[in-house]
């Protein structure tokens, strides 16, 4: 992508990133719930979560840096270096994650044999089924089929997609923070990341407490929806510049908290399906409650500024539906244990 020249050709390559890495996220969540007991995975969320947190309070920083630093550097300009380093470091981490990351507990040969008895005892004492050395798989057809057909993948497919959808406000902090009275553009990046350090701290600190109650993960998310519920109306109804700063900080503690813990509730209640149908299941959570943000980026129109109240108003539409579906999900996935 640093090398291009024409509009179009950015277009293309930017659609061959996003096919390749479309795998990640849908991978990283098995591999989350093939290593670790249902008490244990929300913590491990929280974690996962944690990189994105961070990475939207210091990315446009060190975007900045970078492309500002290295311009002119190399006779290239600073979107181009932007690329490569970004790419360069991307590709490091890649090579090194492959001899990190391992296959799962009953087939990797990086333990032995012991280690590996241990490994999957630990988990079917919790009931997660774990795919053993030479066990028959039902097929992809079959997985992909006893995935779409279990309420649950839909359950939480609907829970996600609204949680994802409330966090496009995410992609308009800088522009609502100039809104709200920051108008040189650096100064209201910096204002963005006392918004990310809280939602940092909350995530982590939920995530750690959900492991500890994890039959009552759906109530802690929809109480968090609650409350980024309340900041959205909040934010609706007071035009304090101060007030209106305050409520997004909570609000996005909120969503970023649910999110986490969002994902842990459906990994661990998936936890009883084959291996296969698990990952199937756990990518269309992942993959459809994703599609929330094609949308979502149309919620704050710069029309719309300094109040936005139709981005505002449509989320907390979706944390009613949220809040609502988790609750539902929590007594049903009881009921059904």
């Amino acid at each position: 992508m640093a090398a291009i020249n024409d509009y179009h050709h950015l277009l293309v390559l930017r659609l061959f990133v996003g096919v390749f890495e479309a795998s990640f996220a849908p991978g990283i969540l098995m591999i989350i719930s093939s290593w670790y007991k249902k008490t244990e995975q929300s913590a491990r969320f929280a974690v996962y979560i944690s990189a994105a947190i961070l990475s939207g309070a210091f990315g446009g920083l060190l975007a900045g840096a970078i492309t500002g630093g290295l311009e002119g550097a190399g006779g290239l300009r600073g979107w181009r270096w932007l690329f490569i380093v970004e790419g360069a470091a991307t590709i490091v981490w890649a090579c090194c994650s492959a001899f990190i990351l391992l296959d799962f507990p009953a087939t990797t040969k990086r333990l032995t044999e012991r280690e590996r008895t241990i490994a999957t005892a630990r988990l079917r004492n919790t009931r997660v089924l774990v795919p053993t050395e030479g066990q028959v798989k039902i097929g992809k057809r079959q997985s992909f089929l006893a995935a779409v057909s279990n309420w649950r993948t839909w359950g939480f497919i609907v829970g996600y997609m609204v949680i994802v959808g409330s966090s496009t406000l995410s992609y308009f902090y800088p522009t609502l923070v100039r809104g709200l009275g920051y108008t040189d553009r650096v100064q209201a990046q910096y204002m963005t990341v006392p918004i990310y350090a809280v939602a940092f701290v909350c995530t982590a600190i939920t995530g750690y407490f959900c492991d500890k109650i994890p039959d009552w993960r759906g109530i802690v998310i929809a109480g968090w929806l609650t409350v980024s519920l309340i900041t959205s109306i909040v934010v609706c109804t007071v035009y304090d510049f101060t007030v209106r700063y305050a409520m997004l900080v909570i609000m996005a503690a909120g969503l970023w908290a649910a999110n986490a813990t969002s994902l842990s509730f459906a990994s661990s209640t998936f936890g009883s399906m084959e291996a296969e149908t698990r990952g199937i299941a756990l990518a269309l959570v992942n993959a459809m409650g994703n599609l929330a943000q094609i949308y979502g980026s149309y919620l704050f129109p710069s029309e719309s500024a300094p109040k936005y109240l139709m981005g505002f108003s449509v989320i907390s539409a979706l944390l009613g539906v949220g809040i609502a579906t988790h609750i539902v999900m929590n007594y049903l996935v009881k009921r059904k244990a």
